[in-house]
């Protein structure tokens, strides 16, 4: 037989598959404020760092598979046995855990559009199909439809809250009704990946709802309030027939000993941690108020982030903030999603949504309605 002239045959699903585009900024000598990727702009809490270098001349061993330490300490701060948790390399490792033990090609995995992007690309990538029901004209998660929405091949739904980009929340009585219409051999997750930056009264906690339902896992991370982005840890807390099939699922020993330390010192830092996620969210109702005061209709964002609905005007927005030097997310032909950093960095971004109003003003366009 002759060889191929083709190269090795590989997967027609990575076809659907885009590839990462890091937000463009500008090359000169302004500074970079980094808005696009919801990093938590302050350092880590007291406590990490000496914790890291203590465990830094250790990484000729591998770490301990089983995070014990970690998981042990989740389990004391949120009361759930420790074989109901499951570590692994930040929220998305763990959602692309979930999607190896339900589904299977030719599946269905519902969520919410626009949610995060990092859904229909993990989906696609195991085989199955995503499912995406669009939001309701305030940005919210439209759950009468997503119920709707639900085939004898769905295997598993996603529910960001807050949702990721938009900001907006599900509520509790709205929640609790959807997860009763929802089939009990479906597995729902419900991921709260800003749960630290969402207030109100109507803010549900999925950790309540985990507690009898064992169809719903809590997904929840390292990398956004505790400001561990670099460290890639996440965790999801479900019945334990789930929680174990996700142990199984892991890339073994693929949490480090650094990230499992780091977290552990984290969490014992919770006055400080209160005290960033306040300034965080003192912040985000400074720039939403600005951004309503110069016209922009911004809803209500219980994340670390704002959303501005641009449409087709997205990416000129986009390069505008690239030339002075901050980087946002844009989502091509839908808006954009701007981290709130520090006072510096979102002064630069307001004055770049001035920029963009007042020039749009100039020509006589009434297209800013985000």
């Amino acid at each position: 037989m002759m060889p191929s002239t083709t190269g090795p045959r590989l997967r027609p699903a990575l076809d659907a598959v885009p590839g990462y585009t890091p937000p463009r900024v500008s090359t000169g000598t302004a500074p970079v404020h980094r808005l696009a990727a919801n990093e938590n702009p302050y350092p880590p809490l007291p406590g990490v760092l000496e914790r890291l270098a203590a465990t830094a001349g250790q990484v000729n061993r591998y770490p301990d598979m089983g995070c014990r330490e970690l998981t042990a300490e989740l389990a004391a701060r949120l009361d759930v046995p420790a074989a109901h948790i499951a570590v692994g390399t930040g929220s998305v490792g763990v959602t692309q855990q979930l999607l190896q033990i339900t589904v299977g090609p030719g599946d269905e995995v519902l969520f919410a559009w626009r949610s995060f992007e990092a859904y229909p690309v993990m989906t696609r990538l195991a085989g199955a199909v995503p499912v995406q029901v669009p939001l309701t004209g305030d940005e919210r998660h439209d759950l009468r439809a997503m119920a709707e929405a639900v085939t004898e091949r769905t295997r598993l739904i996603i529910v960001c809250n807050p949702n990721n980009p938009t900001g907006t929340l599900v509520g509790r009585a709205e929640l609790e009704t959807f997860l009763d219409r929802v089939p009990t051999d479906v597995l729902v997750v419900l991921d709260e990946a800003y749960v630290e930056f969402a207030d109100g009264p109507d803010h549900p906690d999925g950790i309540g709802f985990y507690r009898d339902r064992p169809n719903v896992c809590v997904l929840r991370t390292f990398s956004k309030a505790h400001g561990l982005a670099g460290m890639r840890v996440g965790y999801a807390v479900a019945h334990e027939p789930v929680a174990a099939a996700l142990r199984k699922a892991a890339v073994p020993f693929g949490v480090s000993q650094l990230a499992q330390d780091a977290a552990v010192a984290s969490l014992r830092a919770e006055s400080a941690l209160r005290e960033r996620v306040d300034a965080v969210k003192a912040e985000r109702g400074r720039v939403a108020g600005e951004l309503t005061a110069q016209g922009w209709a911004v809803e209500p964002t219980y994340a670390n982030f704002v959303w501005l609905r641009l449409g087709a005007h997205t990416a000129e927005f986009a390069d505008l903030c690239a030339t002075a030097g901050v980087s946002v997310m844009a989502f091509p032909g839908e808006g954009v999603r701007v981290t709130i950093g520090d006072p510096a960095a979102n002064d630069a971004f307001l004055h770049c949504a001035a920029r963009f109003r007042t020039g749009r003003a100039a020509t006589g366009e009434q297209r800013c309605t985000a």
